[in-house]
């Protein structure tokens, strides 16, 4: 039995796009839970920061560059790590984000991009993980999803259309792979605040915005983070092909959700 719920002692994970924001509170919990975490971010700076501070509380994280978004070289990176710890239990796939365009202006290179950030790359690390979790009998494949799959903002269109195959590929790998001991879930997340970034948290922005929460304010990284930890353990189980929204309720059919509202 284990010794505290959500233990994650002995685990190895991978988390993309950890080196900030939700994939950083996404990193610390696991790693507070017990688990080797690799940290795997195009900012190098940012990821080692991170790195250490868990470290000095006595974590165990390392950061891996992510910048080449290919089937081979996501595989590289996939075996090394599992390679240097001897298993590989959890992938997260956080790393997203979306050059914004109205269906007018949208090129082959922004759709390609937003495509190959939240959708494909995704789907190579999960095909990487699959032998190594299958040789311990037990793998947690994980995604960070959106709202933006139900829901949608001009020039965004895009964006949510990356997020909606994500929740598809997460229905389907769950079933391909239940047999597996390893499940496929995500969350999709709400809005999120972030200080300092993106014009939603700007002080009237995030104003308006919360008037139409149900519970009255943004989403923190660190709610994104709990779920995942949640889907991470193994009290989720019997968990799979599911994401979890976590929105403060911004989603319910009963609140009338409009974007034209949120900023008329």
């Amino acid at each position: 039995m284990q010794s505290r719920p959500f233990s994650l002692d002995g685990r190895v994970a991978i988390v993309t796009g950890g080196g900030r924001g939700i994939g950083a509170a996404i990193v610390t919990r696991l790693a507070q839970a017990g688990a080797t975490v690799v940290i795997a971010n195009r900012t190098a700076d940012v990821a080692e920061a991170l790195a250490r501070g868990l470290a000095a509380d006595g974590r165990t994280a390392h950061c891996v560059p992510f910048e080449r978004l290919d089937r081979s070289s996501l595989r590289a990176m996939v075996d090394d790590i599992a390679a240097r710890y001897g298993r590989l239990d959890i992938v997260v796939h956080n790393a997203g984000g979306c050059p914004w365009a109205s269906l007018d202006e949208l090129d082959e290179a922004k759709l390609d991009e937003t495509l190959r950030l939240n959708l494909s790359a995704g789907i190579w690390l999960a095909q990487a993980a699959i032998p190594h979790m299958r040789a311990n009998g037990f793998g947690r494949i994980l995604v960070t999803s959106s709202v933006s799959a139900r829901v949608t903002m001009g020039g965004g269109a895009h964006y949510s259309a990356a997020k909606a195959g994500v929740n598809a590929f997460i229905r389907g790998a769950a079933f391909e792979l239940a047999r597996d001991g390893i499940t496929v879930n995500g969350v999709e997340a709400g809005f999120i605040e972030k200080p300092g970034r993106g014009t939603m948290s700007a002080p009237e922005n995030k104003a308006k915005l919360e008037r139409f929460i149900p519970m009255g304010r943004m989403g923190s990284a660190d709610d994104i983070a709990c779920a995942m930890l949640y889907l991470a353990s193994t009290e989720a189980r019997y968990v799979t092909g599911q994401t979890i929204v976590v929105d403060g309720g911004s989603t319910l059919p009963e609140t009338g959700f409009a974007v034209e509202r949120q900023w008329g």
